[in-house]
């Protein structure tokens, strides 16, 4: 009875599939709402919903249909566990998604093209910058290549100028700046910091 999230940009976002005696299959959306997605999210350890989507938004799915008209009431720890329709007459366009509190993704703005500018992520329903304190170039390498952009070439400095601030401290080369140390909106980290930046040696396709 396992679960994961496909298509989208981190393992807390995507098409909601679910596994059946060895095959994998999707969720339909008729009746797709927050409480349904909140337990998706919350079986995922990826914090709570902020978007339930419908019309396959990740891509569609392959293989059965295993659950229509879901009616979750938020509390269930199983997908399998809240009240659905047995029979459905779905096709996978109607595959259903989620967002979830924990699922990140980045961009970079203000600069020549989306390989270049001020860092910013997407983190617990809103946009923030990232302080350059531990903004190094093991972090912005991390960064360019999640990005599609090759490697880094500079680190210029911005304002701060947005709702939220995060700190990210990568180890080693991760495959994204999600699988780093990262700390959300605690001053400490952040004091007199810049908003950080990066130049990549790519360009946006």
């Amino acid at each position: 009875r396992a679960l994961r999230l496909a298509g989208g940009r981190s393992r807390c976002e995507g098409r909601v599939e679910l596994e059946q005696e060895g095959t994998w299959g999707t969720v339909c959306d008729d009746g797709w709402d927050i409480p349904d997605a909140d337990v998706v999210c919350r079986q995922l350890q990826c914090g709570h919903a902020v978007r339930a989507h419908g019309n396959a938004a990740f891509g569609r799915g392959h293989g059965p249909i295993f659950r229509d008209e879901v009616g979750c009431e938020g509390h269930e720890q199983d997908l399998w566990e809240c009240p659905a329709a047995l029979e459905h007459d779905c096709s996978h366009k109607e595959d259903a998604g989620v967002v979830c509190s924990e699922h990140q993704e980045w961009r970079l703005s203000g600069g020549r093209d989306g390989c270049a500018g001020r860092v910013e992520v997407f983190f617990r329903g809103i946009w923030s910058t990232v302080c350059n304190s531990t903004w190094y170039d093991m972090e912005a390498t991390v960064l360019c290549r999640t990005l599609g952009c090759g490697d880094m070439l500079q680190r210029p400095a911005f304002r701060h100028t947005l709702p939220g601030k995060m700190t990210y401290l990568c180890g080693s080369l991760q495959p994204s700046l999600a699988q780093c140390l990262w700390i959300f909106n605690k001053s400490a980290p952040c004091y007199q910091s810049w908003a950080a930046g990066v130049i990549c040696n790519g360009t946006a396709s």
